[in-house]
């Protein structure tokens, strides 16, 4: 089974894209937008202390009133982050994922973050996975 530190590995696009708690949601949309990702960590001091999605900010954010300019992170962002060491495999952030009602998940490796992956990344690398078996079977089965 793969492990999470092989799929950040071939992930096209792995790098930590971090804010400090108290940058403006404004200014993590922009980031956001800019780098095509549906979310960001934030960090102070090297530390995960929340993420940012564009959950967060339809809910607690636009419906709440807040304004984008002048509202920190920290005020927005998700807290108490669920995270997931390389090595472990892909099954296992699938049950956190579903478990958890989340749809990112920051990894770590030695104590420090070293990517994430959202959910569209599990199922891909499940289904590739899953491709790969069925066709090892077909060879098996046909004796080709």
């Amino acid at each position: 089974m793969l492990t999470v530190r092989q799929l950040l590995d071939g992930k096209a696009h792995n790098h930590v894209w971090a804010m400090h708690p108290d940058q403006t949601v404004i200014e993590a949309l922009e980031l956001m937008a800019e780098k095509n990702i549906g979310a960001i960590m934030v960090m102070n001091d090297g530390d995960l202390v929340g993420i940012f999605s564009e959950r967060d900010y339809a809910r607690r954010g636009i419906l709440q009133g807040r304004k984008a300019k002048t509202t920190p992170l920290s005020e927005v962002m998700t807290a108490g982050v669920f995270t997931i060491k390389s090595i472990q495999n892909i099954q296992d952030c699938m049950e956190i994922m579903s478990g958890k009602h989340i749809r990112h998940l920051p990894v770590s490796q030695d104590g420090k973050i070293i990517g994430i992956l959202s959910i569209s990344d599990i199922v891909t690398a499940m289904l590739k996975e899953q491709e790969g078996r069925i066709q090892s079977l077909e060879q098996y089965i046909t004796g080709y």
